[in-house]
Order: structure tokens, then C-alpha cells, then sequence
């Protein structure tokens, strides 16, 4: 009579590739967490944000359930799994994917932003207030289980982390074990902040990248909002007043287009872009002396762009033909 294989009876080939993929599974980048811990000063006061709302996750549904929790905890009341589902879940793939859970953010007029690989910069997220939506592997690099949960809190003199994850509303981790599974989905995490605000470890040039996706999708109030917001914060960079010169000028506000257009020139002088956008701002006031010299300044420029190298015939034509 056939007996069923114990563990005892497997063929030592089995142990010695479990053993194999085992390791592999675990060797790769150090853990972040054990140089946090020696340098934790700025962490030093636990954080947990009472506030964040939670939504028992179904089986497959933890896409959803997660980012309905950042979008209400930032406003958006009216978002929550069941809406979110039929956005971002994959029936196919029995989950989301990172790329829906961006276009759905947008949707719900929030600029998503992605964070560094950084333990420290999710600690800091979550010391500003913002809980962060983050993606672990559950199981193994080769086996994955991936699962969205969303840290709230944490505590540094305990190492330990705080989740909404699963059915479990107040899920505490080991930052260890937290920081392996989340290692293992190659430290994905995603922050929304509330309109008119940035993320705490905002780096300027991804940020406004995330600001022009939603200008992209025609969101131009958020998309307004979240260059204001980075003109704030980063007041040299140029591209947060050509982001609000362009959403100015389609909404036919020249005036206003010229002045953000200006104030871009005046902080990066050698952008042919800025001076051909500018030219077009002046001709639709009239000011067509002036749309031919900012022409003729993003032709020296850049004379050999297919666009801004024939600016001033372009700008002569649009004013010839009144």
C-alpha cells in the first residue's frame, strides 16, 4: 500500500534546493533599519495617527482598501474599496498594480508621490501626519505574496511599526520583520498629501514630475495647487512658474500666463521653452512686438529645435493671420 512522503522520506535534493532558494531569498541589500535604530534622535517620540480610517481588506482587495484609507485620511470623503475596486483592481492578476493605484489618486484630485527606498523618509512621512501606503511581499523574492497595507505609527525605542493591513486594524510589526517584506517588494511606498501641500521628503524635480502627470490628465486645479505649493517650498526652481504660466494659459488668463512666463525667464534665462510659451502669451494680448521678441530669444536658444528654432516665422504667421 503506497505511503504518503513525510519529510523524513523526501530525497535530500529537495532539502538542498529548498535550503538553495532559501538563502538566496534572504542575501541581497543590509536591512535599513538596524542604522535607524543606532541614529534614531529624530524618531525618538513614538507616532501613531489615531485618525487614519480603516477598511477590513477582502481577499485580493487590499489595493483598494489601502488607498481608499490615504485618500479619506487626506480629504476625499467620498472615496472608499468598493469605488476604488473597479479602478484598480486586476481580476486577472487578483490585485492592483502601483501604476493604477497613481491614475486613481489623480483621479480623486491628489497628486500621488512615490517615495525614496528610505526607511527614515517613511518614519518622516508618517512624523508629518501623512500614513504611508506601502507594497510587501509576503512571501519569497521567487514565490511573491504582495499585500498593500498602510503604516500609521511607529516606535523606535521598541522597533516596532504600525499597520492598517488585512483585517487587522492595528497591526504592530517588529521593524525588522516589516522592513523585510517591504525590502522584498523593493521598498515601494506611496504618500498623498493634502491639496496645497508637499510630502515632507519631497525631492523638488520628482515632485513637480508628479504634478505635471496630473496637469497631463487636464486636473488643472490640483495640478495648480501642487505647483503653488512647490513654488513655496522650492522658490529658484523655474518650472513650478512654467507650470502655472501653462495652466494659466489654458485657462485663456494671459495676463497672468505672462507674468508666471516672466518670472520663470527671470530664474532659468538660457530655457528656449520658457521664452517661446511666453511669445505666445504676449501675441494673445496683442502684444505682438513683444511675442516677436521673446520669439527671436527662444530661436538664439535654441536654434536648431524643431519647434523653438522656427519660433519667430511661427509667431509672425499666428499674427498675420490675425
Amino acid at each position: 500500500m503506497p505511503q504518503p512522503v513525510t519529510s523524513s522520506r523526501l530525497p535530500k535534493v529537495f532539502w538542498l534546493l529548498f535550503f538553495v532558494l532559501f538563502l538566496s531569498a534572504c542575501a541581497g541589500v543590509p536591512l535599513q533599519y538596524p542604522a535607524l535604530a543606532e541614529n534614531s534622535e529624530p524618531f525618538n517620540q513614538p507616532v501613531e495617527l489615531h485618525d487614519t480610517p480603516f477598511h477590513p481588506q477582502e481577499a485580493y482587495q487590499c489595493g483598494p482598501a489601502a488607498l481608499a484609507t490615504v485618500l479619506q485620511y487626506s480629504g476625499v470623503e467620498q472615496a472608499n474599496p468598493e469605488a476604488l475596486a473597479d479602478q484598480v483592481y486586476l481580476p486577472d492578476r487578483r490585485g492592483s498594480l502601483q501604476l493604477e493605484l497613481l491614475g486613481a489618486a489623480r483621479r480623486a484630485d491628489r497628486i500621488p508621490y512615490v517615495l525614496a527606498p528610505s526607511l527614515a523618509d517613511l518614519l518622516t512621512e508618517v512624523k508629518a501626519g501623512h500614513p504611508v501606503l506601502v507594497l510587501q511581499n509576503l512571501g519569497l523574492r521567487r514565490w511573491p505574496q504582495w499585500h498593500y497595507a498602510v503604516v500609521i505609527g511607529f516606535d523606535i525605542e521598541q522597533e516596532s511599526i504600525i499597520l492598517r493591513s488585512g483585517t487587522t486594524e492595528r497591526e504592530q510589526l517588529s521593524l525588522r520583520r516589516f522592513e523585510h517584506t517591504w525590502q522584498l517588494a523593493d521598498y515601494w511606498a506611496l504618500v498623498v498629501a493634502e491639496p496645497g501641500n508637499t510630502p515632507a521628503t519631497a525631492e523638488e524635480l520628482k515632485y513637480l514630475a508628479a504634478v505635471a502627470a496630473v496637469e497631463n490628465q487636464q486636473r488643472l486645479h490640483i495640478a495648480q495647487q501642487g505647483y503653488e505649493a512647490a513654488r513655496q517650498r522650492w522658490p529658484d526652481n523655474a518650472t513650478s512658474y512654467l507650470g502655472l504660466g501653462n495652466i494659466a494659459y489654458q485657462q485663456q488668463d494671459y495676463a497672468a500666463a505672462e507674468q508666471h512666463y516672466l518670472a520663470a525667464a527671470a530664474l532659468k534665462p538660457e530655457q528656449a521653452s520658457i521664452y517661446y510659451n511666453l511669445a505666445w502669451a504676449f501675441l494673445r494680448q496683442g502684444k505682438f512686438s513683444k511675442a516677436q521678441q521673446a520669439a527671436q530669444e527662444a530661436e538664439i536658444l535654441a536654434p536648431e529645435h524643431e519647434r523653438y528654432g522656427n519660433a519667430v516665422a511661427t509667431v509672425e504667421a499666428a499674427i498675420s493671420d490675425g
